[in-house]
């Protein structure tokens, strides 16, 4: 009871105490808000935000970025292809989105070019438009060996603005290029950089060598595929196609198919749907070939067949044959077409379409133990 006793007065006390504080306290907060109200109705302004500087007029190169994008954009489509899913629940098949790139209108006509990669294995595509319209597209033609593909729209023709043309064969290191395209599925993006070096290589879907293939820093990511390079005039360079990285986005090395490549498959594959040999006349056999050059010591393809009235039997070229005491004589052993080394089949056809109808082709030939000099003469287009 003593100790009970002894705490009450304490508690007491205490109130005693806050009392007064709280009554200060009131007073206290009562006088701020009457002076923030006096100063208010004294007309004190709020904070603003500071001044403006003007900006001046835009650096040069700045103007080019955004002439070269106003120009470019109406040009440049986003590609959405489809794949059919087959649903073992309602035993129905439907398309589903299966991956996204990047196009560009070829002519007024509706083609796009995209990458081959882009629609492998779809059932279908949609294209959607810089204003943000959307088609269906079907498929004109593909060459996997260049990883170039045409799709078509049919959309009103004002819509339909086809991209200037340039050239890749006086590209230097050091130009400007501008890559546009739809990275990750977003609105279409403008990224720059230079050329970081010409006459590269990459393989295409089917092993085979792209050849000349710009290599570029400007940003190109998932989705760009398909997408134009630019020179610093808004023509286009190249198709962009590739990058180098490690973890699938832009490492500052990405690649580009040269528009020279451009411009001579997607004509043919509006036409024909596909990339048309010329027909030489001329066959040939790998394993065969190879067995011949290591018994020669001559790095080369050896000719196994030439057909009558064709350009390689105008050009005098020599086919394999088997003579009457079974021994077999080679052919002729092409060495090189132009400047560039051939030792397979699929390496001269590669080398031969650089060339266009109607084109002298300078073969090197190995014939009776020494290099000689055969023309080809590459029947024009019909």
């Amino acid at each position: 009871m003593t100790y009970y006793e002894a705490r009450s007065p304490q508690r007491s006390s205490a109130r005693f105490r806050l009392g007064p504080l709280i009554g200060v306290s009131l007073v206290m907060a009562g006088l701020a808000g009457y002076w923030v109200m006096q100063r208010i109705n004294r007309g004190t302004p709020a904070v603003t935000p500071r001044a403006i500087e003007p900006r001046g007029d835009l650096a040069a190169v700045e103007k080019t970025n955004i002439e070269i994008f106003k120009q470019a954009n109406p040009s440049v489509v986003f590609i959405t292809t489809m794949a059919d899913r087959f649903d073992l629940g309602t035993m129905n098949v439907t398309e589903m989105p299966q991956g996204t790139g990047s196009g560009f209108f070829w002519d007024d006509a509706g083609h796009i070019v995209t990458n081959f990669h882009v629609i492998r294995g779809a059932s279908g595509a949609q294209v959607t438009l810089s204003d943000h319209t959307a088609y269906p597209a079907e498929l004109t033609g593909a060459s996997p060996e260049n990883d170039l593909a045409v799709l078509k729209i049919s959309a009103p023709k004002a819509k339909l603005r086809a991209i200037p043309i340039g050239t890749s064969g006086d590209l230097q290191v050091g130009q400007n290029v501008y890559a546009i395209g739809d990275p990750f599925g977003l609105d279409q993006t403008l990224t720059t950089g230079v050329v970081s070096a010409v006459g590269r290589a990459i393989a295409s879907v089917t092993g085979q060598p792209i050849k000349d293939v710009i290599q570029t820093d400007a940003a190109i990511n998932p989705g760009n595929s398909g997408g134009p390079l630019l020179d610093s005039a808004g023509r286009l360079i190249g198709v962009n196609t590739a990058i180098y990285s490690p973890s699938g986005s832009n490492a500052g090395i990405g690649f580009a198919i040269p528009v020279d490549t451009v411009n001579r498959v997607v004509p043919e594959l509006i036409a024909h749907g596909k990339v048309t040999r010329p027909h030489l006349g001329l066959s040939f056999s790998d394993p065969v070939s190879h067995q011949i050059t290591s018994e020669l010591g001559v790095p080369g393809l050896v000719i196994i067949g030439v057909q009558p009235n064709s350009p390689a039997a105008a050009a005098g070229l020599r086919g394999t044959q088997r003579l009457p005491d079974g021994t077999i004589l080679p052919g002729d052993v092409i060495l090189k077409v132009g400047d560039q080394p051939v030792r397979t089949s699929t390496a001269f056809f590669a080398a031969v379409a650089q060339y266009k109808p109607g084109d002298s082709i300078p073969l090197t030939v190995y014939r009776d133990g020494q290099p000689i000099r055969v023309d080809l003469q590459l029947p024009s287009a019909s």
